[in-house]
Parts: C-alpha cells; structure tokens; sequence
C-alpha cells in the first residue's frame, strides 16, 4: 500500500506561480512513476504530468506543456508540480497519483487513469483573474 499526500495548493492571481507537492510512503519510492492530475468542477479528472521512476523521463498535457513542470526528489520521497503561468482556466483540485507496475517494462499509458493504482486526496488550486 502506498499513501499519498499534497500540499501547496492556494489562491493566485493569473500569471502567478505555484509550486504542489506530493509525498508518497508504504514502498520504495525510486520504484514508483509519478503523476499528476486535475478535477475542475462539473469536469472529468485529466491527466496533468507523470514522470518516471528515475526521472529521466517526463509526459505532459498540451494545455500545461511549457508551463508546468514535474520533478521528483528520490532522496525526499516527494514529487513536485511547478505552475507557471497560471490561467484561470488551471483552477481545478489537483490529484497526486502513484504506480509501481512497470517499474520492470512495458508501456505505461499516464493519461489512463484506470492505470494508477493509488491517489492523494488532492489539493485545491484557485487562479483569479
């Protein structure tokens, strides 16, 4: 089992930043991919960014790409989500997510949600314009 934990969530102005932050226990974290992902109200959940076990490889979503960056800290057990640029559109409760079944092979799918097997209970993203 693995717990999953954010923070970092707020209130911004558009054009401000944010960083979130995802804590992840109960296995090795260097063995898990990580992602993230968003609820806005009345909308289905949407992949965000997934990153991989080691880091050396990273997945976004068109309307976040060049904006948004995932990192991870192996040492730290923590994923990160740096939010620049924000719109008001990028108001939504942002979902950590954690995988460990292709740490050995295969073809992860991020943008899947069926596919991750833990969640975070989220964090609450507001950008007023």
């Amino acid at each position: 089992q693995v717990q999953v934990v954010e923070s970092g969530g707020g209130l911004v102005q558009a054009g401000g930043s944010l960083r979130l932050s995802c804590a992840a226990s109960g296995r090795t974290f260097s063995r898990l991919a990580m992602g993230w992902f968003r609820q806005a109200p009345g909308k289905d959940r949407e992949f965000v960014a997934a990153i991989n076990w080691s880091g050396s490889s990273t997945s976004y979503a068109s309307s976040v790409k060049g904006r948004f960056t995932i990192s991870r800290d192996n040492a730290k057990n923590t994923v990160y989500l740096q939010m620049n640029s924000l719109k008001p559109e990028d108001t939504a409760v942002y979902y950590c997510a954690a995988d460990g079944k292709y740490y050995s092979g295969g073809t992860f799918n991020y943008a899947d949600l069926s596919l991750w097997d833990y969640w975070g209970q989220g964090t609450q993203v507001t950008v007023s314009s």
